[in-house]
């Protein structure tokens, strides 16, 4: 490869990386102007927890509030601006790509937002309500039995860290099949291989399920749950993609 062709390479690449943090930098300014409205969404399930009684949240730092708004623009701008930042490295790294390849890939540049944003609506919309509840569930009232109360009031900072943390791990688990079939389709993994170690892949997941979860046990076993199902949806399009290979 001669210099022109590795300098046009390196602008090729500076432009993808400065359409991508123009793009991440407009989303983030308009996430941050709305994370009133981001943050009230984010906080429903706690609320929804409540069951309608009136309870507060809390910042304990001078800065806290502010770094935490800040820190939910960059979340908020991360996963909206994922597809446009998926498709410029796509596109950087197509005409290096064989046709086949890129037939291949392509796909995904569509799949893997969609996986991970339902990844995000799961924990949102059934682990999260479940997981709350359990928590709030070791509050002792004033008229119970102890002697001092223990009720929750929550930190800002942690209970959006604790959100985002759920939506990221959530989502990413979400890309299992992407990585089976991409694993597949390089020759590493064979689709005899992934159903014949079917119960090493459980343990594995629940591992993982532990590591990416708070330590719960309605947490880990719901996306448990989901990446065994993910798993073999792996297998079934790994086997359906071979078959259609071979008519």
């Amino acid at each position: 490869m001669n210099k022109s062709t590795i300098f046009e390479h390196l602008l090729e690449l500076r432009n993808r990386v400065m359409w991508s943090a123009l793009v991440f930098t407009l989303v983030f300014c308009v996430a941050y102007y709305f994370n009133t409205e981001i943050y009230s969404f984010l906080v429903e399930p706690l609320a929804a927890a409540y069951h309608g009684e009136e309870r507060r949240m809390i910042f304990t730092g001078l800065s806290e509030a502010f770094f935490t708004y800040v820190q939910l623009a960059v979340f908020a701008a991360f996963v909206i601006s994922f597809p446009f930042i998926a498709a410029q490295l796509y596109l950087f790294l197509a005409p290096g790509l064989y046709k086949r390849e890129r037939k291949f890939l392509f796909p995904f540049i569509f799949i893997s937002p969609i996986l991970f944003w339902l990844g995000a609506a799961f924990v949102y919309y059934f682990i999260m309500p479940l997981a709350l509840e359990f928590f709030i569930s070791f509050e002792s009232p004033a008229n119970s039995s102890s002697n001092i109360p223990i009720e929750l009031e929550a930190r800002v900072s942690e209970y959006l860290s604790f959100v985002q943390h759920m939506i990221i791990g959530f989502g990413l688990a979400f890309q299992l099949p992407i990585i089976l079939m991409l694993l597949a389709q390089a020759g590493i993994l064979k689709v005899e291989y992934l159903q014949k170690n079917r119960r090493y892949a459980v343990v594995i997941i629940f591992i993982v399920a532990a590591i990416l979860t708070p330590p719960d046990v309605i947490s880990q076993t719901g996306l448990a749950v989901m990446l065994m199902a993910l798993y073999e949806l792996s297998i079934f399009a790994i086997k359906s993609k071979v078959k259609g290979r071979k008519s």
